[in-house]
């Protein structure tokens, strides 16, 4: 059976917001599930240089930016890099198009997860299980475009240490964190404008002129930062670290990514590396933790569940890291800022 013939089923059958059709929509996903599992067991063969690990939820706008900022006709690659991306649907209500994602290119693939938690920790786990290269880049938010050059230099600055670990900056689209622009007024449609008034699929360094650090990265890149949305490490170590700890269930994943963070920095043989001149570039989407106020911020439940699995209060654990790659004039002004900014 296909998913249309499914679909036209639970219609004829299941009354809309029924019992019935809950039921039916949940042996529609997990048949879509099943198939893609089988599916991508199939195109394991094929072996990369690195694979983009990606998740989404729910995020048809924002995917569509950062699936092209994820594309060979937007990366500068530089030399020859054999790379796939791996876009995990984490039990979206309105999934992504098959189809449309491979679009992007021939490395594409899309896996429908079906998510038993709103959390895309176990989305991830799977992606990184079936990922094909050596080296795994991990974007646990889907809503985050990518600058040019992530992809060559994470690569290159991975290939020069035995254990990389490679982090990335974070951005926030906007005039300041969406956090205190969402106090504001500041809306997609206003991001949309603000997106349309420059030519980033042409230069995606003109995203540095419409953005500003995230919170967690507020002071640059010769800064401490407490996690990154965009890092790069040996499938390999990520494997032997079981990857993102499934504990974490609340939506978005809580404090998971800053948990996998601090994992990596404990290890004894792992190099941290500081990618200079690139970031990701978070889009608004009514998002957990980045699309509220700080009135309503769940951190304080955030810390509740980290407690609960790990028995002490959560800290940052840093351990320092190298620099590696090249400033780009538009990024220039990051590599240290003054703490009231």
């Amino acid at each position: 059976m296909k998913h249309r013939y499914l679909q036209h089923l639970r219609l004829f059958l299941a009354p809309r917001g029924s019992r019935r059709e809950q039921l039916v929509r949940k042996a529609i996903n997990g048949f879509r599930s099943v198939e893609h599992k089988i599916k991508h067991r199939l195109e394991r063969k094929k072996q990369y240089d690195l694979s983009v690990v990606i998740v989404f939820y729910n995020m048809k706008r924002e995917a569509a930016r950062t699936l092209y900022s994820l594309s060979r006709n937007y990366q500068l690659l530089g030399e020859e890099i054999s790379y796939e991306v791996v876009v995990l649907d984490n039990g979206s209500k309105e999934p992504l198009d098959e189809q449309w994602v491979r679009s992007f290119g021939q490395n594409f693939r899309y896996i429908y997860f079906n998510a038993n938690m709103p959390s895309p920790c176990e989305a991830l786990n799977y992606g990184v299980k079936v990922a094909n290269g050596k080296y795994v880049t991990l974007c646990i938010d889907g809503a985050r475009i990518l600058s040019p050059g992530i992809i060559y230099h994470s690569f290159l600055a991975a290939k020069a240490y035995k254990n990389p670990f490679v982090r990335t900056l974070g951005m926030h689209i906007g005039s300041k964190p969406q956090n205190y622009l969402v106090d504001e007024g500041y809306s997609q449609t206003e991001e949309d404008k603000l997106l349309a008034s420059i030519d980033w699929k042409a230069d995606g360094y003109l995203l540095f002129d419409v953005s500003s650090l995230a919170l967690s990265a507020k002071k640059g890149y010769l800064a401490e930062i407490w996690e990154s949305n965009c890092v790069t490490i040996l499938k390999s170590t990520y494997m032997t670290l079981g990857g993102f700890d499934e504990r974490f269930k609340s939506a978005g994943g809580g404090l998971a990514n800053l948990d996998f963070f601090n994992r990596v920095n404990q290890m004894e043989d792992v190099s941290p590396v500081m990618l200079l001149g690139e970031a990701t570039f978070h889009q608004f989407h009514g998002g957990t933790a980045t699309n509220v106020s700080f009135d309503n911020h769940p951190w304080k439940k955030m810390e509740q569940e980290y407690m609960e699995i790990h028995k002490k209060p959560f800290t940052t654990y840093q351990k320092e890291p190298v620099f590696f790659g090249k400033i780009h004039p538009k990024s220039q002004h990051l590599l240290l800022v003054e703490e009231d900014k």
